[in-house]
C-alpha cells in the first residue's frame, strides 16, 4: 500500500513539472558581439532605459571582460524574452553587454559617477593578465584583435514569444536573485514587467512628478541609482490598498503586492485603478509639496528644536498614509489652509511621542506602522 501510494504521488509530481515545463518554451543562439551590436543601434535588443541605470561595473572589471574575450575565455550566457514584435528584451547580462558597447563607443551611462557619454571608447585597465593591454582601445588595438572582438561569441537563452508569462517571471526572478548586487526594486523592475509592465511603467511615471521629486529630494544618489524612489512608491500604494496583509519581510510584502497588481490570472490578480490611484497620489504629494516640501519627510534632530534635512522612511509611511482619511476633505488652492497642515506637520515632528515612535529599530512590523499612522491621521483630524 506505501509503495501504491509513493508511485502515485510520483506521477502527480512528474505529471506538475511536466504540464508546467510545456509552458516555457526556449532556443539557444551562439551570437557574436557584432551581431548584438548592430541589433542594439536597430533597436532590435531592447535595453530599456530603467534596466540601462543599472549598469554598475567599472572601468577596470569592463576592460578585464573584454580581456577575457580576446583570450577566448568561456563567458556566461545572456537571457533575453523575445517580445511579440519580434524584438529581445535583455534580461540578464547587462554589464558584459555594456561593456562592450563602452569599448564601441555606444554606451551612455550618465548615472554613473564618473558618467559616460556617447561615443567614448573604454580605455583598457586593470588588466592584469595581459597587463600590455592597459592604456590601449578599440582604435589602438589594430585590425586582428578588432575582429576577434567583433567575432567573439556568446550563448544567448531566449525564451520564445508565446511562453506563459508567469512561467517567464518566476524563471528570471530566480536568475535575477542568485549572487546579485542589486536592490530588491532593480530586481523587481527587471522581472515583474514579464507578468505585465503596466504597474512598472506606472511606478516610473508617478516617479517624475515634480511634486514627488521635490519631496523625496533628500534621499542619496545611491538611494536613487537603486529605484529607491520608486520603492517608496510602491511602498505607499502596498500600505494603502493592502496593509492587512503585511505579516512578514517588508521586502517579500512590497513583491508580493507588485506580483498580484501585474498578476495575468484573474483569480490571482488585484484590482488597480490607476486613473484613480493617480488622483491620489497626484494630490497627497501636491500638499507635501506645498508645506514641508523637501522636508516632508524629514526628522526631528534629538532635542526636537529643529526638523533635519534627512530622509526618514517611517515619516513617508506615517505622512502619505496617515492624510488619507482627509485627502477629501483638503483644498490644494487654499493658502490658509496650507500653512495651517504646514503648522501641524511640524508639530507632529517635532512631538516627543512621534519621535519615539519613528526612532530606532525593531518599528517595522505591523503594530508600529499602525501606530505612527494613526498619529498623524488623529493629528490632522483635530486641525479639520
Amino acid at each position: 500500500m506505501a509503495s501504491d501510494i509513493t508511485s502515485g504521488n510520483a506521477v502527480n509530481l512528474i505529471n506538475a513539472i511536466e504540464s508546467l515545463s510545456a509552458k516555457v518554451h526556449t532556443q539557444s543562439l551562439d551570437l557574436s558581439f557584432n551581431e548584438l551590436l548592430d541589433m542594439y543601434q536597430n533597436n532590435e535588443l531592447n535595453i530599456t532605459p530603467d534596466y540601462q541605470r543599472l549598469f554598475q561595473w567599472s572601468e577596470g572589471a569592463s576592460s578585464r571582460f573584454i580581456e577575457s574575450l580576446l583570450l577566448e575565455m568561456p563567458v556566461p550566457p545572456i537571457y533575453v524574452v523575445e517580445e511579440d514584435n519580434g524584438k529581445y528584451l535583455l534580461i540578464d547580462g547587462l554589464q558584459r553587454i555594456s561593456s562592450y558597447l563602452h569599448l564601441r563607443g555606444e554606451l551612455e551611462a550618465l548615472h554613473l559617477e564618473s558618467p559616460i557619454k556617447k561615443g567614448e571608447k573604454l580605455t583598457f585597465v586593470d588588466c592584469d593578465i595581459v597587463t600590455e593591454l592597459n592604456g590601449e582601445n578599440f582604435d589602438s588595438l589594430g585590425t586582428a584583435l578588432q575582429i576577434r572582438l567583433k567575432r567573439a561569441f556568446v550563448r544567448v537563452e531566449v525564451v520564445r514569444k508565446g511562453s506563459d508569462s508567469r512561467f517567464k517571471y518566476h524563471m528570471f526572478k530566480r536568475l535575477n536573485n542568485g549572487g546579485t548586487v542589486l536592490s530588491s526594486q532593480q530586481i523587481r523592475n527587471c522581472t515583474i514587467r514579464l507578468l505585465d509592465p503596466e504597474f512598472n511603467d506606472f511606478i516610473g511615471h508617478l516617479s517624475n512628478l515634480e511634486v514627488f521629486k521635490n519631496c523625496v529630494e533628500n534621499i542619496s544618489k545611491e538611494q536613487k541609482l537603486a529605484f529607491f524612489d520608486q520603492e517608496l512608491i510602491l511602498r505607499f500604494f502596498a500600505f494603502k490598498n493592502y496593509r492587512e496583509k503585511y505579516t512578514h519581510d517588508i521586502a517579500d510584502y512590497l513583491t508580493e503586492y507588485m506580483e498580484a497588481v501585474s498578476e495575468t490570472d484573474t483569480d490571482k490578480k488585484i484590482a488597480f485603478d490607476y486613473e484613480a490611484e493617480e488622483r491620489i497620489f497626484t494630490k497627497t504629494f501636491t500638499i507635501f509639496d506645498k508645506t514641508l516640501r523637501e522636508l516632508s519627510f524629514g526628522y526631528a534632530n534629538k532635542t526636537r528644536d529643529k526638523i533635519t534635512g534627512g530622509f526618514g522612511v517611517y515619516h513617508f509611511e506615517a505622512f502619505t498614509l496617515g492624510i488619507q482619511n482627509a485627502l477629501e476633505h483638503i483644498d490644494t488652492t487654499n493658502d490658509s489652509l496650507m500653512e495651517k497642515l504646514k503648522e501641524t506637520f511640524k508639530e507632529i515632528k517635532l512631538d516627543e511621542h512621534f519621535y519615539q515612535i519613528t526612532t530606532g529599530g525593531g518599528k517595522n512590523s505591523r503594530g508600529p506602522l499602525r501606530d505612527r499612522i494613526e498619529f498623524v491621521q488623529n493629528k490632522i483630524e483635530e486641525v479639520l
